[in-house]
């Protein structure tokens, strides 16, 4: 069976190709009450008490609570206690499974978790009097997680604190709301567990994907809290004592269908062997356009994980991590996952979803594009020789970038570190990078031989000068050659190399003619892939 390369797979093997917001999980947090400052003038202004301490916002918190039980028993819903170990999506499920209604509530669950609350501590004056000072602090409290089917949204959930400041978190699913945007239009499809496997009209589909933002997000949240129990009263949210979200979680994913399953994942398979060392910085820095150095905090790293037979590959960045998978064994997945908006230097506000939106989807397209570039860097033979050999452009001669030649190497394997930047690299950037490559202190690979060598690469097709710029970028046949050279080398010649006796006592001349030769039998018995 011939092997199919990445781009052939995705061109022309797609059935369906779709980006959207996946998983979110939000924070709502009244922006007042974060400090132990704002709770004191929450508790002498709103409830009335000249002296701030924990213990006067208790009936507060024992009211909201009679709240809740309330609301289960006049609504008829469980108030079901979570085991320890539990999965809650278990048991959700059973409960949607049961529920035969348009909307409404499924049921409640109560939990203990860990919380930022507030305490109440002692504290001594200059002149030995005790008065309380209100501290921020962790403590095991019980949480209450409305489980709710909306019509707009499909499935989700918001969890109360019970404790002051009695903080939310909202998890909702974008590729439901995106299947009952489908099912209200009376468009046809067919549903993934977590997606859109076909459909009659993938663009309109895409279209109403895009929609989905902010606005829509906060208005479905605004409308539970309306109909659930609210902590606190209409004369504090009449006072300005209101949530606002904030994004702690938000999956941005691509789904690409592959009309032939089997051939589909054995080719994800192949990706996953191939893209191991996606973790190294200058890979991840590529794929999530960020620049990272040795003091970048955080785990750069390739992972492969197993979940029973289903592998998936995990690129990670700081606390952002991108999955690839092959979904239900019919679509690729590849959807990145941002843990801190921080990351990015974006605030962690729901209002900023369109930014994060786009860097998401961009580091999808990013991490293919480097996966293409990886597994199809194929070029002819007349192309290679072209490459290899002496050419004349613009009236000027230059040697061949010879394969194996150790500078050649160097500058081949520099070249795929500066593959996907759109505004290219420079002299100086590159320099270090090929003297680091060919174990040299940089003064000993001096500029005027970078000079002489971007030159070679110019006149050979591989670099081409940005206009108006000193900055040079890699041509497409430039990324496929750097990458035919270097896996070639990594791939047959070392270990070659490494395999027959005396090999390294050969003289260097005749040692570069045997690997030429040997070479260019190799290309016309064997067709390479990355």
């Amino acid at each position: 069976m011939v092997r199919k390369n990445l781009a052939e797979i995705l061109h022309d093997h797609v059935t369906l190709e779709l980006e959207g917001i996946d998983r979110m999980y939000l924070n709502g947090y009244v922006p007042s009450l974060q400090t132990g400052a704002g709770f004191a003038y929450f508790v002498k202004e709103q409830l009335g008490y000249p002296i701030a301490s924990t213990a006067m916002i208790a009936p507060m918190s024992r009211a909201f609570v009679g709240r809740i039980e309330q609301f289960v028993a006049e609504r008829g819903v469980d108030l079901v206690s979570f085991r320890k170990g539990e999965r809650k999506d278990d048991v959700a499920q059973a409960y949607l499974r049961a529920f035969d209604g348009e909307e409404g509530v499924l049921f409640v669950g109560k939990a203990q978790e860990k919380a930022s609350v507030f305490r109440t501590e002692k504290r001594t004056n200059e002149a030995g009097v005790k008065y309380p000072w209100i501290v921020r602090s962790t403590a095991m409290v019980n949480h209450y997680y409305f489980y709710v089917l909306d019509r707009d949204f499909g499935p989700l959930f918001i969890k109360f604190c019970a404790y002051f400041p009695y903080a939310v978190k909202v998890c909702l699913n974008g590729h439901e709301w995106l299947k009952r945007q489908l099912d209200k239009r009376g468009m046809t499809y067919e549903a993934l567990d977590n997606g859109i496997l076909s459909c009659d009209d993938p663009r309109a589909v895409q279209r109403l994907a895009d929609r989905l933002d902010e606005k829509k997000i906060e208005a479905v949240f605004r409308k539970w809290l309306r109909r659930l129990p609210h902590p606190f009263a209409p004369k504090h949210r009449g006072a300005g004592y209101r949530y606002r979200l904030s994004i702690l979680q938000a999956e941005f994913a691509l789904t690409q269908v592959l009309d032939r399953p089997l051939t589909g994942r054995s080719f994800f398979e192949q990706v996953i062997g191939e893209n191991l060392d996606l973790g190294r910085p200058e890979r991840v820095q590529l794929i999530f356009n960020r620049r990272v150095t040795r003091r970048t905090p955080g785990r750069r790293r390739t992972r492969v994980l197993t979940d029973g037979v289903v592998p998936s590959l995990h690129v990670q960045y700081k606390a952002s991590d991108i999955k690839q998978y092959f979904k239900e064994n019919r679509g690729l997945r590849t959807e990145t996952t941002i843990n801190n908006t921080y990351d990015f230097d974006i605030g962690r506000s729901l209002s900023n979803l369109s930014a994060l939106r786009k860097i998401g989807f961009e580091a999808n397209r990013r991490l293919l594009r480097v996966e293409q570039l990886s597994h199809d860097c194929l070029i002819g033979e007349r192309q290679f020789r072209a490459v290899a050999d002496p050419v004349v452009e613009e009236d000027q001669k230059v040697s061949g970038l010879r394969f194996a030649d150790p500078r050649v190497m160097a500058l081949m394997q520099a070249l795929c570190r500066f593959a996907l930047p759109a505004n290219g690299f420079r002299h100086r950037e590159l320099r270090p990078v090929v003297a680091q490559l060919l174990g040299l202190d940089e003064d000993r690979y001096s500029a005027n031989q970078m000079t002489y060598d971007l030159r070679r690469l110019r006149l050979h097709g591989l670099i081409e000068r940005l206009p108006g710029t000193h900055r040079y970028r890699i041509t497409a046949a430039g990324a496929r050659a750097a990458l035919l050279y270097s896996r070639l080398y990594a791939r047959a010649l070392r270990p070659a190399f490494s395999s027959v006796p005396g090999a390294g006592l050969a003289p260097p001349r005749s040692a570069l003619g045997r690997v030429q030769r040997s070479l260019d039998n190799y290309l016309q018995e064997v067709q390479l892939a990355a």
